[in-house]
C-alpha cells in the first residue's frame, strides 16, 4: 500500500467551503481521476483519506494537508496534476510527496496567518498588537457545541506583528496587515479568537470583517517563530532511501542486456 501526502489550498470564494463540502468534492475528484484508492473495512467502506487540522470555514488557506492510501503505486506529481484538474478552481492541489515517515499530524504544530484589516490604520494596529503581547493572559469567549466557552488566547500566540500603511491601497484608505503565528493547542485558538483578544485589550474593532488566510503550517521553531514545511522529512527520506533490488539489478546489467523481470510489477 502506498501513502501520498497532499498540500492543497482554499482560495477566493472557495474559502467559504466547509470541511464537509471539501470532503465531498475531494472524493468526487478521486473518482474522476480514477485513483486506485484503498478502502476501509466494514459494511460501509470509505476511501482511506486522513485530513489534518482543516482551516475554519470562511478563512482562506495556502497550506491544508491530507493523506491518501493507494492499492497501486502512482507517481506523486502525476497524481497531483490529475487531482488538481478534477477539483474546482480555488481548491488547488499544489504539492504531493510519497509518505516515508509517520506522524504528519504531529508535525503540524503551528500555523502562520495573515489577517487583513480594512479600515484600520497601521498605527492603531501596532498599538493594539503591543497591548496584546504585553498582557500575560487574554481571556476570550467562543460559542461551541457545548455552549459558551472561555479560554486564554494569549498563550497560543508565538508571534504577532502589524504592517501596512494607508498608501498601500490605490484608494488611499487605511488597511493594516497582521502576521500571526499561533501554536496548535487544546482548545484550539483561531485567528478570530486573537481578534477578540485585540478588541478586549485595545478596543480594536475593524469596521468590516477581517480577511484571514493561512499561509503555512508545520513544525514551530520557538526561538525564531518560523514554521517549517511538514512535508520536508518525507522528501529527505525519499532522497536518502537506498536503491531497490530491481534498481541494483538494472545498474549491474551489462550494456544491451535487460535485467530479469520479477513477477511483481508496479502500476
Amino acid at each position: 500500500m502506498q501513502r501520498i501526502r497532499l498540500r492543497y489550498t482554499k482560495r477566493g470564494r472557495l474559502r467559504f467551503t466547509s470541511h464537509r463540502d471539501f470532503q465531498r468534492a475531494f472524493e468526487r475528484a478521486l473518482r474522476r481521476a480514477e485513483v486506485p484508492m484503498a478502502y476501509s473495512a466494514g459494511f460501509t467502506p470509505h476511501p482511506k483519506v486522513s485530513y489534518a487540522n482543516a482551516a475554519p470555514t470562511g478563512t482562506g488557506s495556502e497550506a491544508e494537508y491530507l493523506e491518501i492510501a493507494l492499492t497501486e503505486r502512482r507517481d506523486p506529481e502525476k497524481l497531483r496534476e490529475l487531482l488538481d484538474a478534477s477539483l474546482p478552481a480555488g481548491l488547488d492541489v499544489i504539492d504531493a510527496v510519497e509518505a516515508h515517515t509517520s506522524g504528519l499530524a504531529d508535525r503540524l504544530q503551528a500555523s502562520v496567518w495573515e489577517i487583513r484589516l480594512d479600515g484600520v490604520g497601521s498605527e492603531a494596529a501596532a498599538q493594539a498588537v503591543e497591548a496584546f503581547l504585553a498582557a500575560e493572559e487574554v481571556q476570550v469567549e467562543r460559542q461551541t457545541k457545548k455552549g459558551m466557552r472561555g479560554f486564554d488566547a494569549r498563550a497560543a500566540v508565538a508571534r504577532l506583528e502589524a504592517a501596512g500603511r494607508e498608501d498601500d491601497r490605490p484608494d488611499g484608505k487605511a488597511c493594516a496587515i497582521l502576521r500571526l503565528v499561533v501554536r496548535h493547542l487544546t482548545p484550539a485558538v483561531r485567528p478570530d479568537d486573537v481578534l477578540s483578544g485585540l478588541r478586549a485589550t485595545a478596543d480594536l474593532a475593524p469596521p468590516v470583517p477581517a480577511a484571514v488566510t493561512r499561509l503555512a503550517q508545520g513544525l514551530l521553531d520557538e526561538e525564531t517563530g518560523a514554521v517549517t514545511d511538514p512535508l520536508a522529512p518525507d522528501r529527505d527520506a525519499a532522497t536518502a532511501a537506498p536503491p531497490t533490488a530491481a534498481g541494483l539489478s538494472a545498474a549491474k546489467a551489462p550494456s544491451g542486456v535487460s535485467p530479469a523481470v520479477s513477477g511483481e510489477g508496479t502500476a
